[in-house]
C-alpha cells in the first residue's frame, strides 16, 4: 500500500521535524527523520516513498543529493514536498532543490496539517505507481526468458522430426520451417524464412500447389500426394497436408504444412501390382505347371500382405499427424497468447500459458519415443504417481482437445495413494481415451474423468490390499458400441474412425501398457448411452513413494571431472555441454567420432565419454570400442533419440556403459552422469 513506504523528513531547525513526523504518524504514515543532506542522499536509494524538506535545510552543498538523484533507476522519480518559509515583502532570495529533482510539490508555511497530508498522500500515490512499473518490468524480463526457452524447446522438437514442418501466412510467406527443409531444399533455414513460397519451391511446383493452398485458406484442410524430385533428379513421392490456422477473430491467418516422403510405400505398392498382374497372366498361360504356379501365387500373396501393411503405415502416418498437430497447436497457441500478452503489457496468465506449452512439448516428445519403439516391447519407467493430480493437471489440455461442445468434469474421490505407473504413458492413455470420447460425441456431451480406489469387479468380495487398485475412469455420453465392436476394441489396427483420422493403435497400446504395468483394464459400453473405460493401476508402496520424491528433487553436481560430449547436432551438443558445465564438470564438445578420438589421444585424463548413438561415419558404439582399446576403464554414457526400449540396451551395452533417452531433463542427466562417475 502507498502509506507503507517511509517518508524521509529533513527539517533541521527547532522541533519542525518532530512536529511533521507526528502529523504523518497520526495519519497512518511512516516518518523517517534524517539530520543532513548526506543522509537524505542515502534515502534516494532505499525504499523511500517521498521526501519532505524545509527550504532552510537546502542552505548547503547539494552536489551529493544531485549525484544521488542522477543515479536513480530509469523507473524512479522520487517525489519531494518542499516547505517554503513566508518572506517579508521585497525579499527575493529562495533556496532551490537540485535541477534533477523534477517531481516537486511546493507548500508555503505556515500550513495546516490537512494541506501537508494531502500533498504527501499525492506524492506517495505517484511513488507507488513507480514501484508497480518496476515490478512489471522485472516480471516481463522473467517471462521473456521463459518464452525464449520454450521456443527453443519447440524448435528442438520440430527439427528432430523427419518430415517438413512449416507455417505460412496469408501473404504466402514462410514464417517458420524446421531443419528438414535444409535437406529437401538444399538451402539454409534462414534463407527460407521470410521468403514467398514461389521463390523457395520454384514456379513449376508452385503452379501445382496453388489450387490446394487456395482451398486451405478458406478454412478446409487439404491432403494430397505429388511427385517432388530430389535435387539430384531422383524420384521422391510426397504426401502433403495443409492445416488452416484460425486467428483470434476466427478467420484464417495462415496454414501449417506437413510433408512426408512416401516413396518407399508407393514403390512397394507398384511392385505388388506388377507382381499380381504377372501372376494372373501366368495362371492363364501355364496351367500345366500347377505346382510352380501355386508357389508363385503364395509368394505374391505374401507380397500383397506386405503392401497392405505399407498401406496401414500410411494410415498410421495420418493418425500421427493428427495427434502431433493437437500437441503442436497447444504449444503454438500458448506461445502466441503469451507473446500477445507481453506486447500488450498484460503479464497476468503468462506462467500458465508457458506451463501449457511445456506440457504439450513434453507430450510430443513422449509421442516420438512411442513411435520409435512401435512393434517392439517398450521398456516402461514406472514411478509413484498421484493419479488425481495428474488428471487435474491435464484439464486445460483436455478442454482444448474436446472443444466447446463437450463438457469436462474431473473429480478425485478423497485422498488417493500413489499408483506405480509410467506417468508419460498414463498421460498418453488419458489423452487417447479423451480423443476417442470426443469422436464418439459428434453432437456434444459430457466427459467424466474420475479417480478412486477400488477392487476389481471380479474380486469385489475381497478387501485385501493386493486386490485394491487406483482406478482412473473415463466415461462419455456418446454413441456407444455394440458387443461385436467391443470384442475387437483392443485388436491392433482396428478402428471405427474414418481413414486418416485414426491408426487403430490407441486402445491396443493402452491395453498393452496397463497389462505391462501390472494393472487391468475394463470397458463397458451401451449403444446410444455411452462408454466407460476404467484403468486399474497397482498401488505404489510407501517406501517407493518416498524414494521417488527424494530422487525427483535431487540434482547431482560435479567437481571438475573431465567429460567429452559427442553429438553431430550442434544444438543438442551445445545444450548438453552447457548443462554439464553448469553442474561443475570440465566439458569438451566434439561434433563427430573422429574429432573425439583426436581429443582422446591428446589428453591424459578423461573420466567419462558421453556420446550420441547415431553419429555419421563411426557410430557411438564403434567410437566407444575404439576409445576403450587405449583406455580400457573408460566409462561411457550413450544418448539416443530412439525409444529406450527399442534400442535393446541389454544386447547393446557392456560393463561400464549405460544409456539415457532424449529428451531428458537436467536432474535426469545429472543423476546419470553422477552414477557413472561414482561407480568406477
Amino acid at each position: 500500500m502507498p502509506k507503507s513506504r517511509p517518508v524521509s523528513v529533513l527539517a533541521p531547525f527547532g522541533r519542525d521535524a518532530q512536529s511533521i513526523a507526528s502529523v504523518l504518524a497520526s495519519h497512518g504514515m511512516t516518518p523517517d527523520i534524517v539530520d543532513s543532506l548526506g543522509a537524505l542522499s542515502d534515502a534516494v536509494f532505499n525504499e523511500a516513498g517521498a521526501v519532505i524538506v524545509t527550504e532552510e535545510a537546502l542552505n548547503g552543498g547539494l552536489s551529493q543529493l544531485s549525484l544521488a538523484l542522477k543515479a536513480q533507476a530509469a523507473w524512479s522519480d522520487l517525489p519531494f514536498v518542499l516547505l517554503r518559509a513566508r518572506r517579508p515583502p521585497g525579499t527575493t532570495r529562495r533556496m532551490e532543490l537540485p535541477p534533477e529533482a523534477i517531481n516537486v510539490i511546493e507548500l508555503e508555511r505556515p500550513l495546516s496539517s490537512t494541506s501537508l497530508i494531502s500533498a504527501v498522500e499525492s506524492a506517495l500515490r505517484a511513488r507507488a505507481k513507480q514501484f508497480v512499473i518496476r515490478d512489471q518490468m522485472v516480471a516481463l524480463e522473467h517471462s521473456q526468458a521463459a518464452l525464449r526457452a520454450s521456443e527453443a524447446e519447440l524448435r528442438l522438437i520440430a527439427d528432430s522430426l523427419p518430415v517438413l514442418i512449416a507455417f505460412i501466412d496469408n501473404d504466402m510467406v514462410y514464417r517458420f520451417v524446421n531443419l528438414a527443409y535444409e535437406a529437401w531444399m538444399g538451402r539454409p533455414v534462414q534463407d527460407i524464412v521470410g521468403r514467398r513460397i514461389e521463390d523457395v519451391i520454384g514456379p513449376e511446383l508452385w503452379a501445382t500447389r496453388q489450387p490446394d493452398i487456395e482451398v486451405v485458406l478458406t478454412g478446409v484442410p487439404v491432403t494430397s500426394e505429388i511427385r517432388w524430385p530430389r535435387p539430384d533428379g531422383s524420384r521422391r513421392d510426397t504426401e502433403i497436408r495443409y492445416i488452416p490456422r484460425f486467428g483470434a477473430a476466427g478467420t484464417v491467418d495462415g496454414f501449417h504444412v506437413f510433408a512426408a516422403d512416401i516413396t518407399e510405400r508407393n514403390v512397394a505398392l507398384e511392385y505388388t501390382r506388377r507382381e499380381a498382374a504377372l501372376l494372373e497372366s501366368r495362371v492363364a498361360e501355364r496351367t500345366a505347371e500347377l505346382r510352380a504356379e501355386m508357389a508363385a501365387r503364395q509368394a505374391s500373396e505374401e507380397a500383397l500382405r506386405q503392401a497392405q501393411k505399407m498401406e496401414v503405415v500410411g494410415q498410421l502416418t495420418g493418425g500421427i499427424a493428427h495427434d502431433f498437430n493437437n500437441m503442436l497447436t497447444g504449444i503454438l497457441a500458448a506461445i502466441e497468447l503469451a507473446r500477445s500478452k507481453i506486447e500488450t503489457g498484460e503479464p497476468a496468465g503468462i506462467p500458465r500459458l508457458l506451463d501449457i506449452a511445456t506440457s504439450s512439448a513434453q507430450r510430443a516428445a513422449g509421442l516420438t519415443q512411442r513411435l520409435l519403439a512401435f512393434s517392439r516391447r517398450q521398456a516402461l519407467d514406472p514411478k509413484p504417481v498421484d493419479v488425481g493430480a495428474l488428471a487435474l493437471s491435464m484439464e486445460e489440455l483436455l478442454r482444448r482437445t474436446l472443444g466447446e461442445r463437450i463438457q469436462l468434469k474431473t473429480t478425485a474421490n478423497g485422498p488417493l495413494p500413489s499408483a506405480m505407473v509410467d506417468a508419460n504413458q498414463l498421460e498418453s492413455a488419458l489423452l487417447n481415451l479423451a480423443i476417442n470420447a470426443r469422436d464418439a460425441m459428434p453432437d456434444g456431451g459430457v466427459l467424466h474423468v474420475d479417480t478412486s480406489v477400488q477392487a476389481l469387479p471380479d474380486h469385489a468380495e475381497s478387501n485385501a490390499t493386493d486386490t485394491m487398485f487406483v482406478v482412473l475412469s473415463v466415461a462419455d455420453t456418446g454413441v456407444g458400441m455394440d458387443e461385436a465392436t467391443l470384442e475387437k476394441v483392443f485388436e491392433p489396427f482396428f478402428t471405427t474412425k474414418p481413414i486418416g483420422q485414426g491408426t487403430g493403435l490407441g486402445m491396443s497400446m493402452i491395453y498393452g501398457f496397463v497389462n505391462q504395468t501390472g494393472g487391468h483394464i475394463r470397458i463397458r459400453s451401451v449403444p446410444g448411452e455411452g462408454t466407460t473405460v476404467r484403468l486399474y493401476l497397482p498401488i505404489a508402496q510407501v517406501a517407493a513413494v518416498e524414494a521417488e520424491e527424494a530422487r525427483a528433487q535431487a540434482v547431482a553436481t560435479g567437481s571438475g571431472q573431465q567429460i567429452v560430449v559427442v553429438d553431430d547436432d550442434p544444438q543438442v551438443r551445445s545444450l548438453v555441454t552447457e548443462l554439464l558445465a553448469s553442474l561443475g564438470y570440465d566439458v569438451h564438445g566434439a561434433s563427430s567420432a573422429e574429432t573425439a578420438l583426436e581429443y582422446l589421444q591428446g589428453h591424459a585424463r578423461v573420466d567419462l565419454l558421453v556420446t550420441d548413438v547415431g553419429l555419421p561415419g563411426l557410430n557411438g558404439r564403434q567410437l566407444a570400442d575404439i576409445a576403450r582399446q587405449a583406455r580400457p576403464g573408460l566409462r561411457v554414457l550413450f544418448m539416443t533419440g530412439y525409444a529406450f526400449g527399442a534400442v535393446g540396451p541389454a544386447d547393446f551395452l557392456d560393463d561400464g556403459m549405460t544409456m539415457i533417452g532424449k529428451p531428458f531433463q537436467l536432474a535426469e542427466l545429472s543423476r546419470a552422469v553422477a552414477s557413472m562417475l561414482g561407480s568406477g
